[in-house]
C-alpha cells in the first residue's frame, strides 16, 4: 500500500520563518494525499518542508544541509532507479556521529539485516539527519531493530496522521541533536584528558638522587585548564656531584609558548647532562630559541644556577631573568645580585652571560621564581604591583612564622592570589632548593629518591623540610 503523506510542495526561501523544518520522505510511491501540507503545519505549529524521493539514488540527490529529518519506508527496496546494493564505503557526506559515521556504515546486527538494509544505507549517506523509519502495524520487532541500528524513532503505517508525524518529527530532530552534542561532548572530554596525560608527562621529574638537598616546587600556568604554560623549571645532578637548577619563562600565555617551553627545559637538560654550563650552555639555548620560535619577537627569561658538589658554592647567570631570593640559616631573605646579567634569549644575536660566583654557606635555601609571582597587583584599586621587595618582605613574614619548604611557597602564592583579588593573569612557577647538614646527617650523606612535579604542588625530596 502507498504510504499516506503529503504531497512535495515547493516552500520559496522567503516564507521560510526560523525553526521551519524540512522533511525527506523516501517512498517508491508517494502519492498519498492523507495528510495534506497545511495540515500538518497547523499541527506542528511551524512550516514543514516535504521533500520525496522514489528511491535512494534520487534521495542522495535531494539530501541537503537544510533536510532536517528523514521518514523512510523499510520496505522500500535497494534496488529500483539505479540505486544499487549499498556499500561499506557509501557514506561519505557529513561527519559521522552516533552510530553512524563519515568513515564506515553502521553493522546491522539482526537475523533481519536484509530488511534494513535500506535504513543502514541511509544512515550512511546522511549521518548527521534525524531518521525515522516507517514499517508495517504489526511488525514490532522489526521497528525495534531500526532504532537499534541508529534511527531514531519508528512509525506504523497505520497510525500516520499530522500529529503523530508532526510530534515524531520534532523529537527524532531534538533528539538526534541531543546525540550529536553528546558525541561531541565525550570526545572533548576524551581529548581533555589524553592533553592533561600528555601535558602531564611533559611536566619535570627531578633528578637529585645522592645529593642531599631537598625540593619544592609549585607550578600554576596562567591558561584556563591547562597544565602548562610559558615557564619552566628543572633540577638535574650531573655525575661529578654539581646539582644544576633552572628556571624560565617565554613571553606569551598561549600553547606555542607553552610546547617552546618544553623544548628550551629538554634542550636544557639534555646540554646540562653533557657538560655543558654557563655562557656557553646559554648560547645554545639562544640558537634552539630561534630556530623553534614561532615569530622573531619571542623571547625566553632565564635564570641557571649550579650548585658545587659540597653545597656551599653556587654559580649563576641570569639572562633577563629575577634574581633568585636566598635564605641563609637564621637569617632574613635576600636576592642574589643581578648586575652582571645578561639580555633574555633571543634579544641579541651574539649576547653573553657572565657567571657570577655566590657563596651559600652551610645551611640555605634557594627560591627561583617566574615574574609572575611578583606581578600580581596589590593595594587599594589594584594600582600597584607586588615587586621583588613585596615578595621579599613577604616571603620574611613568612619565615617569621615558621613556615618552611612546601608550606612556605603554598603559603607565599596563596597570598600573592589573595593580594591580587583573585587568578593571576600570568603563569608562576617556583621552586625551592634547601640544603641543612644535621638532615644530610641523618640520611647519611644522601636523600630519599625524587618523585615527579604535579601540575600545581610538587612533592618534596623526603619527608624532612628545608632549614627556613
Amino acid at each position: 500500500m502507498p504510504v499516506p503523506v503529503p504531497q512535495q510542495r515547493s516552500v520559496p526561501a522567503a516564507e521560510t520563518s526560523h525553526g521551519d523544518l524540512t522533511l525527506l520522505v523516501i517512498e517508491d510511491d508517494p502519492a498519498g494525499t492523507t495528510i495534506t501540507v497545511p495540515e500538518l503545519s497547523a499541527a506542528a505549529g511551524t512550516r514543514v518542508r516535504i521533500r520525496t524521493a522514489r528511491n535512494l539514488t534520487e534521495a542522495a540527490r535531494l539530501l541537503t544541509d537544510d533536510v532536517d529529518c528523514i521518514l523512510l519506508d523499510l520496505a522500500l527496496p535497494l534496488t529500483g532507479g539505479g540505486a544499487g546494493t549499498p556499500t561499506a564505503d557509501a557514506g561519505t557526506s557529513g561527519t559521522g556521529t552516533g552510530t553512524a559515521d563519515s568513515g564506515s556504515l553502521p553493522e546491522p546486527v539482526s537475523e533481519r539485516a536484509g530488511e534494513l538494509a535500506a535504513l543502514t544505507h541511509v544512515l550512511g549517506i546522511a549521518p548527521q539527519h534525524a531518521v525515522l523509519a516507517l514499517t508495517a502495524q504489526d511488525d514490532t520487532e522489526l521497528a525495534a531493530e531500526a532504532v537499534r541500528v541508529g534511527a531514531q524513532d519508528y512509525l506504523f503505517r497505520g497510525e500516520l496522521d499530522a500529529r503523530v508525524l508532526s510530534r515524531a518529527i520534532r523529537y527524532a530532530v531534538e533528539r538526534k541533536r541531543a546525540d550529536i552534542a553528546q558525541h561531541q561532548l565525550t570526545e572533548s572530554r576524551l581529548r581533555a584528558q589524553e592533553n592533561a596525560r600528555l601535558e602531564r608527562g611533559l611536566l619535570p621529574t627531578p633528578l637529585l638522587d645522592g645529593s642531599g638537598l631537598s625540593f619544592a616546587a609549585r607550578y600554576r600556568p596562567g591558561r584556563s585548564r591547562a597544565l602548562l604554560g610559558g615557564d619552566f623549571y628543572d633540577v638535574v645532578r650531573t655525575p661529578d656531584g654539581t646539582v644544576h637548577a633552572m628556571i624560565g619563562d617565554v613571553c606569551g600565555h598561549g600553547p606555542d609558548e607553552a610546547a617552546l617551553g618544553v623544548e628550551l627545559r629538554i634542550a636544557w637538560r639534555a646540554l646540562t647532562l653533557a657538560g655543558l654550563c654557563g655562557d656557553e650552555l646559554l648560547s645554545t639555548l639562544q640558537q634552539v630559541l630561534e630556530h623553534e620560535r614561532q615569530s622573531e619577537e619571542i623571547f625566553a627569561t632565564l635564570c641557571t644556577v649550579d650548585i658545587a658538589p659540597d653545597g656551599r658554592r653556587a654559580g649563576l647567570c641570569l639572562a633577563g631573568h629575577p634574581a633568585p631570593l636566598l635564605a641563609r640559616h637564621g637569617m632574613p631573605a635576600r636576592l642574589l645580585p643581578y648586575q652582571d646579567g645578561g639580555p633574555a634569549l633571543g634579544l641579541l644575536p651574539r649576547a653573553r652571560w657572565p657567571r657570577r660566583q655566590v657563596e651559600l654557606g652551610g645551611a640555605w635555601s634557594l627560591m627561583m621564581y617566574t615574574d609572575g609571582l611578583i606581578e600580581g597587583r596589590v593595594g587599594t584599586g589594584g594600582s600597584e604591583r607586588l615587586g621583588q621587595d613585596g615578595m621579599v618582605a613577604m616571603v620574611n613574614s613568612r619565615l617569621e612564622q615558621g613556615l618552611a619548604g612546601e608550606e612556605l611557597l603554598e603559603a607565599a602564592v596563596a597570598e600573592v592570589r589573595e593580594l591580587n583579588g583573585g587568578e593571576l593573569t600570568d603563569d608562576v612557577a617556583v621552586l625551592l632548593l634547601g640544603r641543612d647538614p644535621e638532615r644530610i646527617r641523618r640520611w647519611g650523606g644522601s636523600a630519599p629518591r625524587s618523585h615527579p612535579a604535579s601540575p600545581v604542588v610538587a612533592r618534596p625530596l623526603g619527608a624532612q623540610r628545608p632549614p627556613l
